[in-house]
């Protein structure tokens, strides 16, 4: 399989341009310098014949480059690497959620039915690095970025990046960036009361306001707060409870997420679950390419250029927000939850009100009469089929599944079909190939005058593979518009 690095013409373009569309797809290593950068780094453009690019920041670093501290490479959106072989995007999903903080790259590679050598080999094709290099990377562009943004103390940066051991950090910061972590101090922005604000990269474009909109409709109260400005939540345990907010930077293409206090150790985990919410991992320009050649598609994405998949922040809340939407409309869903929350839930005293709750856990879900709420018999025990499913481990939200493997375990539980397993699929999972193809909307739309069976929404869905969950929002969206705006 080869790299999946563009061609050479398109990363000269590119980098001549400052594209930020291209921004992670990427790196630009100068030999004359020893540094890598991003495709938009501000600094003058290096001579062709000093440049080398790198399909990954992690093959960058493996060749002896460092990050550099102007276009600061941390700030990159990840590459999505769908369209590489379906074990490596497992792999980097799974490494992502810390699958080598604790475990071997050997056991990595079992839980992917590989062995080591073959999973190895993979990642030098297409990534250009090995998968402990790659995790170390991303180690070390975390610290790189706390230290640069935020006034933790060192020792808690360590503890952020997933070091133990101070020692081996500062080694590891030195080798890997030229410099010790205390040069980068100078740089840091001073934050009072403890919070932490980051700035997360995406490439342009991103319609922040849809998503927004799409999150506003569907949330819980007591556990988040949506406005056409941001997006505000109450997260962890109750008794170390805090608030995260996630807003657009006025000047870059960024989201700004600012933490409240909370254990070092836990940042890598919160990034990366905002980063799903907003899906700003997204490389549009690839999902464009495929989805374009549909004509219903092409005027939908005409309309809402940057419009992408929104995810959830927990998946078993997702998968509980969606049962409870079946046959009822989504304003009743968003009360059906809120009761589920003040009736199940916990209570959090020290956050402010209407962000005091939390969201029960399955083991609070197994026995509970869900039937007080108002729901139907079949749903209630729909809903705890899957809190026993998630007690037992029989069904889970973590990365790297396989969506087939995921739809059957859920259509497993009573009461579960297709259109709601690959629902949770696209929003818990972040699936780009969840496709609901039973819904109505997506039927009638894509059917007109008539509609379409289920099965005919299917075969016509094939040919937006692997991408079809960025349809599935787009035609919803198309489909409201004509509905507001009839012709």
């Amino acid at each position: 399989m080869p790299s999946l690095l563009p061609t050479p013409e398109q990363c000269e373009r590119a980098r001549l341009a400052r594209d930020a569309r291209f921004d992670g797809l990427f790196f630009t290593a100068v030999r004359s310098t020893g540094i890598y950068c991003r495709p938009v780094c501000p600094a003058p453009a290096a001579k062709p014949a000093n440049v080398t690019y790198y399909p990954s920041a992690a093959a960058a670093g493996a060749a002896g480059f460092r990050p550099c501290l102007r276009c600061r490479p941390e700030l990159s959106p990840q590459a999505q690497q769908h369209l590489g072989e379906e074990s490596v995007q497992r792999a980097l999903a799974l490494i992502a959620e810390g699958g080598l903080q604790e475990r071997s790259v050997d056991a990595l590679a079992r839980q992917l039915g590989l062995s080591a050598r073959q999973l190895q080999r993979k990642f030098v094709q297409q990534l250009g690095a090995t998968p402990a290099q790659v995790h170390g990377t991303r180690r070390l562009l975390l610290a790189k970025q706390l230290l640069t943004e935020t006034a933790l103390p060192v020792t808690q940066v360590a503890l952020a990046s997933g070091f133990n051991s101070l020692r081996r950090f500062n080694a590891a910061f030195l080798e890997g960036c030229g410099m010790p972590p205390s040069a980068l101090r100078k740089q840091r922005t001073e934050v009072p009361g403890g919070e932490l604000t980051l700035r997360l990269g995406y490439r342009p474009p991103l319609d922040f306001a849809t998503i927004l909109a799409f999150l506003q409709r569907r949330a819980i109260p007591g556990l988040e707060r949506i406005d056409a400005n941001g997006y505000t939540r109450v997260i962890g345990p109750a008794d170390a409870s805090t608030l995260i907010q996630v807003s657009a930077a006025p000047r870059h293409p960024e989201l700004l997420l600012r933490i409240g206090a909370t254990d070092p150790r836990q940042i890598p985990d919160i990034v990366r679950r905002v980063r799903r919410m907003f899906d700003l991992d997204a490389d549009l320009q690839a999902v464009h390419a495929t989805l374009l050649q549909e004509p219903l598609l092409a005027t939908a994405i005409a309309h809402r250029p940057g419009l992408r998949v929104p995810g959830g922040w927990d998946g078993f809340e997702v998968a509980v927000r969606a049962i409870l939407g079946q046959q009822v409309s989504v304003a009743g869903a968003a009360t059906l939850a809120a009761r589920l929350v003040e009736r199940h839930g916990g209570y959090r005293g020290d956050m402010p009100p209407g962000l005091d709750r939390q969201f029960p856990t399955p083991s609070q879900l197994c026995d509970a009469p869900l039937e007080s709420l108002g729901l139907p018999r079949t749903r209630a025990a729909t809903l705890r089929a899957l809190a026993v499913a998630c007690t037992e481990g029989r069904l889970h939200f973590g990365a790297g599944q396989r969506l087939d493997e995921f739809v059957q375990r859920c259509t497993a539980l009573p009461g579960i079909g297709h259109w709601t397993a690959h629902y949770i699929a696209m929003r818990a999972l972040a699936h780009p190939d969840a496709f609901p193809a039973g819904d109505l909307i997506l039927q009638q739309i894509l059917g007109a005058p008539g509609r379409l069976s289920e099965r005919d929404t299917e075969a016509r869905s094939y040919a937006w593979r692997p991408w079809r969950a960025y349809a599935v929002l787009q035609l919803w969206h198309l489909a409201n518009d004509r509905k507001e705006n009839p012709r």
